[in-house]
């Protein structure tokens, strides 16, 4: 049986439709995974206008009656927008509540396990917000459609696997929400999705806060109150886990072998190195050549991959996007449903 992996289509005024036509066109699937678009029908036929594609939508209203065959994209079409009801590149209510939309259906479809795993293209923050649904990314929307208390975001490249222990808050913030409770549980969702990733038996890096990890005090007390008390929990469990470790060091020693996953304590600590891994621009063309990196999140009862860039209103309605990173999730997502529904 193959995977039936729901695709949201993401905010329409970005690029989520174009990655999602590219995707499907432009890489083989048949033997692979069931692709189902969730999204409009408006927004998917403009994208396979302005990127010259030769595929035809098929719509349906539930992933059995998917047609999986070349060159067509199956496509369940929610029917939220109309000619002209949106704008490429612009922030606005109406694609914010359409994105939103777009999501809680993939993830109804994935918890009544019509679909194997949810795909989501980008969103945008600020639309989302005018359009009343008070998130700050897709990771916390999927936590409240789910009813998930534990969770974190994943970061994979080609060379790195990043965990992190908090994300969309102010840095001040960030250091109050590291306390040896979700220090714990973040370990413990990283050795869950290792699992997921097949490995099994994979090692766990847990960087420290302060620069030096603190030296011994020197420079703050998380290490030793908060990030020392997680990690000994955690072995004490049987899980394979070292630190903490100098967050200038890990990621090297993690792109090196040593480490499977690393355990980020905020935002940017993980997603610098895991960006400088996988994306890739050319000044000359100021485009990128590689935009390579999934964002999954773990914890919930679905798998959830997803795209590890933006809306790119700069390029949006072009024809020029990159869908790297929308294939990689796609076969994460694959990775995933295989090793937890043994298909």
């Amino acid at each position: 049986m193959l995977p039936i992996l729901g695709i949201s289509m993401g905010d329409p005024a970005g690029i989520g439709a174009e990655i999602a036509v590219k995707a499907l066109e432009l890489h083989n699937w048949a033997d692979r995974c069931v692709p189902v678009v969730i999204g409009d029908y408006t927004a998917m036929e403009d994208a396979i206008r302005f990127t010259n594609s030769k595929c035809a939508l098929n719509i349906i209203e539930d992933p059995a009656q998917a047609a999986k065959k070349p060159g067509v994209i199956d496509l369940i079409d929610l029917k939220l927008l109309t000619p002209g009801s949106w704008e490429y590149k612009t922030v606005g209510a109406p694609a914010g509540g359409a994105a939103y939309q777009y999501i809680k259906k993939g993830t109804g479809l994935a918890m009544e396990k019509k679909t194997h795993a949810i795909v989501t293209g980008p969103i945008n923050k600020e639309s989302l917000n005018m359009a009343g649904h008070h998130y700050s990314g897709h990771t916390e929307i999927l936590a409240d459609l789910t009813g998930t208390k534990d969770y974190s975001m994943l970061l994979i490249s080609e060379t790195l696997r990043v965990i992190h222990v908090t994300t969309h808050v102010s840095m001040r913030n960030a250091c109050d929400r590291i306390t040896k409770q979700r220090v714990h549980t973040v370990i413990s969702l990283a050795n869950e999705a290792l699992k997921l990733l097949g490995v099994p038996n994979g090692k766990i890096g847990v960087a420290g806060l302060n620069a030096h990890c603190s030296e011994n005090g020197l420079f703050g007390h998380e290490e030793a109150e908060s990030i020392l008390p997680a990690i000994r929990q955690a072995k004490a469990e049987g899980i394979d886990v070292d630190g903490p470790v100098p967050p200038d060091t890990v990621f090297v020693k993690a792109q090196a072998g040593q480490y499977d996953i690393v355990v980020a304590m905020y935002h940017d600590q993980g997603h610098i190195p895991l960006k400088l891994s996988g994306f890739k621009l050319d000044l000359k063309t100021n485009k990128y050549t590689s935009m390579s990196g999934v964002n999954c999140t773990i914890g919930l009862p679905i798998i959830r991959t997803s795209v590890d860039h933006g809306t790119a209103f700069g390029k949006a309605g072009e024809g020029r996007a990159n869908e790297e990173s929308l294939v990689d999730a796609m076969h994460i997502a694959i990775r995933m449903a295989k090793n937890k529904f043994a298909l």
